[in-house]
């Protein structure tokens, strides 16, 4: 499908993108602001995010801004002064790009280790129930505010070997669906993207006899991201779309 957006289509818009220092989230923090948004930078490692900032502000978009967190061990009051600073420093939040992951480890079901289970988890699924719930009173404010997760293939169906990422991405969509109906009368928009095989850090990780060239980049998966951000997308509503439809 061709998503089309206008240049200006998130002019004055505050978006938080998580696990914004690299891979789809620094392009998409980039993207973003190339339409007039003003991104919240999260993620645990500051130069990344500085890197990010700095490529930012060197086009010349809005002056984005850090927030460094680390979903690993991030307890709901650090959420909660997040969202505190993001209101005394903005007054506003219009969306929210989950992109933040871990992959885990690739192994047979009864091999799982638990502390591996619960880590994913935590980033996967528990981070982005505290975080939401943070906000909720901040984005409801907006006037056409957005709630993008990030879901994956085996978040449709269980694959062999990926047990807690697959389950993790069953949980995100499920969480994704139960907001979306909740909201459905609200003027915030919840929906999930799949994007799909994706040359990333993870994805190699994932595939590492893979040659990287035969995937598309973050920056080829952006219309959609951008799509369901802004304006265009007001009557798109608790669906998980895949960035690369087969």
């Amino acid at each position: 499908m061709n998503y089309q957006t206008a240049a200006d289509s998130l002019k004055d818009r505050v978006i938080l993108v998580t696990g914004a220092g690299d891979g789809i989230g620094r392009q998409a923090a980039i993207s973003y602001a190339a339409h007039g948004a003003t991104v919240i930078l999260l993620g645990r490692t500051v130069a990344k995010l500085e890197a990010v900032y700095d490529e930012i502000e060197a086009l010349g978009y809005p002056q984005p801004a850090i927030i460094p967190l680390d979903m690993k061990g991030a307890s709901k009051q650090n959420y909660l002064d997040m969202t505190d600073t993001i209101h005394d420093q903005f007054g506003r939040l219009d969306g929210v790009l989950h992109n933040a992951s871990l992959l885990g480890v690739l192994s047979p079901f009864d091999q799982l280790g638990e502390d591996t289970y619960d880590e994913v988890m935590q980033v996967n699924v528990k981070a982005q129930f505290l975080l939401t719930q943070a906000i909720m009173p901040l984005i409801k404010k907006s006037e056409d505010g957005r709630i993008i997760f990030t879901s994956s293939t085996v978040g449709h169906d269980g694959r062999a070997f990926w047990g807690t990422y697959a389950i993790s991405k069953f949980a995100t969509e499920g969480m994704m669906q139960v907001l979306a109906d909740e909201l459905s009368e609200t003027q915030v928009r919840v929906n999930a993207i799949n994007p799909g095989g994706t040359r990333t850090g993870m994805r190699a990780k994932a595939y590492p006899g893979e040659d990287p060239k035969t995937l598309k980049t973050p920056a080829d998966i952006m219309p959609l991201y951008l799509y369901l951000m802004g304006p265009e997308s007001k009557d798109v509503n608790g669906q998980c779309i895949d960035a690369q439809p087969k």
